[in-house]
């Protein structure tokens, strides 16, 4: 981010300059006779003075302009990166979701066949043993501890 905003002040710095160069020449001659402003550093010399002084400004402006776009090429690939990633974690987790139903489903069957097998006349050990996370809340876990059994 700092990279986009140094980019910017140089490339706007150097346009800054150029601008008061082009708006400050009078265009009376083909020559440098006079002397002009910028910025208050006064300005003499031949054309190819004022050519030199134009080729730096020119490169000021284009290192600029190459700062801006390497801060926001950056800035734009880690957004790619993180929403790749977000996307394999979605896909992750719903994979997770739905084994984790159906494991549930066969848990679910089992114990429907075994009650069934049982004729539900006397009680099995399962109905013996309580649920440990019966009675308590479900959904996340922050710390991925389950409740002690009493």
């Amino acid at each position: 981010m700092i990279i986009i905003v140094i980019g910017l002040v140089i490339l706007v710095a150097a346009v800054v300059v150029g601008a008061a160069g082009v708006l400050s020449d009078t265009g009376s001659t083909d020559g440098l006779t006079d002397w002009f402003e910028v910025f208050g550093y006064h300005v003499t010399g031949s054309s190819g003075t004022l050519f030199l002084h134009g080729t730096i400004v020119g490169a000021v402006a284009l290192f600029g302009l190459s700062l801006l776009l390497a801060g926001a090429w950056r800035t734009s690939r880690r957004s790619h990166v993180a929403r790749h990633g977000l996307k394999q974690s979605r896909r992750e987790m719903a994979a997770a979701d739905k084994e984790r139903d159906g494991l549930i489903d066969q848990r679910d069957t089992a114990r429907a066949e075994t009650a069934s097998a049982r004729g539900n006349d006397s009680p099995s050990h399962d109905d013996l043993v309580p649920d440990p996370d019966e009675g308590h809340r479900k959904g996340l876990n922050l710390f991925g501890h389950r409740a002690a059994r009493r």
